[in-house]
C-alpha cells in the first residue's frame, strides 16, 4: 500500500507561506520599510519612547507620554535567579524567571494588555539582577521615576546613566520591539493558539529567539568587528572570510532586500553618541566596504546591511556586556510578542498546519506478515 498521493506544494521553513493576518506591523522588505499600527520606524524612533510604542502594539492607539517603568521582583522569581548555575546564559536566565512569573501570577486566558504590561515591565529587572548576581553583586531594586530603558542600565550599574545613552538603548528598544511573524513571534501565536497563558508563549518565544539564526547575531557582529579592530584592516580581514566561504555577519536578511530600516533609525541616534563615536567610526567604515564586496560578490543577492550591524554598536557604547545583547533583544520583543499573544486570541483557531507524509508505505513488522 503506497502512501497518498499530496498534490499540494511544499515551501521549505514555510518561506512565502501565509500562516495569518496581522494589523500590529508591516514589513516591506522589497522597499526597506517598517510600520508599527502603520506608523513608520523612523517617526517612532524620533518622537516616541519604548513606552508610547509598547502601548501603541498592544492596543492600538498612538498617545505619546505613555509610562513603563521596570518592576520589582516577586520572591519567586528572584530565587530563580538565584539558584541558576555560575556561567549560566542570559537568555536561560530570562525564560527562566518569565516561567517563574507565570507560575506565581498565573495569568489567565485570553492575555490582556495589563498582563502584557506587568510581564514587559518585569524582564528589565530580570535580565539586570542576573548579570549582577553573575559577578556577585547583589540586584538593585528598581527606581519607578525611571522610565524603562533607563531603569535597566541604572540596575545594572547602580548609577542613573548618562542622557544621550538611555535615549540611544531606549530607540534600539523600539526597532526591536517587534518585526512582525519571525520565528519566535510564530512560536507565541502558536502556544497562544492552545489557550496555553502569556507567560508559556513568551517562554517559548525566547526558546527561539535563543537560536543563533534569529537572535544571536549583535553577538557575532560585535566579535566581528573587534576581530577586524581598524577602518585599515576592514577590507583585507573581510576579503579573507568571504574567500574562506564565510559570512559577514550584520548584512543580509531573510525579509529585506533593500537597506533594513530599522539600521538606518539606529545608526541615526548612534551617531549621536559622543561615548560611542569610535566604536561608529569603525562601523561605519567596515559597513562601507562590506556592501561594495557584497554587491560584487553577490550582485544579485541584495544583501545590505540589517539592524544587528547597528545594534551591535549601539548597545557597545552604552556599556552592554555582548553576553547580554540576545537577552536585551529578547527584553525589547516583549512588547510585540505579548501584542501578537492579543491579536491571536481576539479572534483564535488553534494553529495546526497540515504536513506530507514522506516515510515508508505502510507495512507489517518482521516476522508478523500474513501466513501462506
Amino acid at each position: 500500500m503506497e502512501p497518498a498521493t499530496e498534490s499540494r506544494s511544499y515551501s521549505p521553513g514555510l518561506e512565502g507561506v501565509l500562516a495569518g493576518e496581522t494589523a500590529i506591523a508591516l514589513v516591506d522588505g522589497k522597499n526597506g520599510r517598517l510600520t508599527y499600527r502603520g506608523y513608520p520606524i523612523g517617526e517612532l524612533v524620533r518622537h516616541g519612547s519604548y513606552a508610547d510604542v509598547a502601548e501603541l502594539l498592544w492596543t492600538g492607539e498612538w498617545g505619546p507620554g505613555a509610562r513603563l517603568a521596570c518592576a520589582s521582583l516577586s520572591p519567586p522569581v528572584l530565587a530563580a535567579l538565584r539558584n541558576l548555575p555560575d556561567g549560566a546564559n542570559a537568555m536561560d536566565a530570562l525564560r527562566s524567571a518569565v516561567s517563574a512569573w507565570g507560575a506565581a501570577e498565573r495569568p489567565g486566558w485570553p492575555p490582556s494588555a495589563e498582563q502584557a504590561r506587568a510581564l514587559t515591565a518585569m524582564t528589565p529587572t530580570a535580565l539586570a539582577g542576573y548579570a549582577r548576581l553573575q559577578q556577585g553583586l547583589e540586584p538593585i531594586e528598581p527606581d519607578p521615576d525611571l522610565p524603562l530603558a533607563a531603569g535597566f542600565l541604572y540596575q545594572l550599574t547602580g548609577e542613573l546613566p548618562d542622557e544621550a545613552d538611555a535615549r540611544a538603548l531606549d530607540a534600539y528598544l523600539i526597532v526591536a520591539a517587534e518585526h512582525s511573524f519571525n520565528a519566535s513571534t510564530f512560536a507565541a501565536r502558536v502556544i497562544t493558539s492552545t489557550k496555553s497563558d502569556l507567560a508559556s508563549a513568551v517562554c517559548g518565544a525566547i526558546g527561539a529567539l535563543k537560536g543563533p539564526l534569529h537572535g544571536g547575531a549583535p553577538t557575532e557582529v560585535a566579535s566581528q568587528l573587534l576581530q577586524i579592530g581598524s577602518p585599515e584592516r576592514a577590507e583585507a580581514w573581510m576579503r579573507g572570510a568571504l574567500d574562506r566561504g564565510e559570512r559577514l555577519m550584520g548584512f543580509g536578511h531573510r525579509v529585506y532586500r533593500a537597506y533594513d530600516p530599522r539600521a538606518a533609525a539606529l545608526r541615526e541616534v548612534a551617531e549621536g553618541m559622543a561615548n560611542a563615536a569610535d566604536w561608529l567610526k569603525l562601523a561605519v567604515a567596515v559597513e562601507d566596504v562590506a556592501l561594495r564586496l557584497l554587491a560584487e560578490r553577490h550582485p544579485d543577492r541584495g544583501l545590505k546591511t540589517n539592524v544587528e550591524y547597528y545594534t551591535a554598536a549601539v548597545l557597545q557604547g552604552v556599556g552592554l556586556p555582548p553576553a547580554i545583547f540576545p537577552a536585551t533583544f529578547a527584553m525589547a520583543r516583549h512588547a510585540g510578542w505579548t501584542a501578537h499573544c492579543i491579536e491571536q486570541a481576539s479572534a483564535n483557531r488553534l494553529i495546526r498546519p497540515d504536513v506530507r507524509y514522506v516515510g515508508p508505505a505502510e507495512r507489517s513488522l518482521p516476522g508478523v506478515g500474513a501466513t501462506a
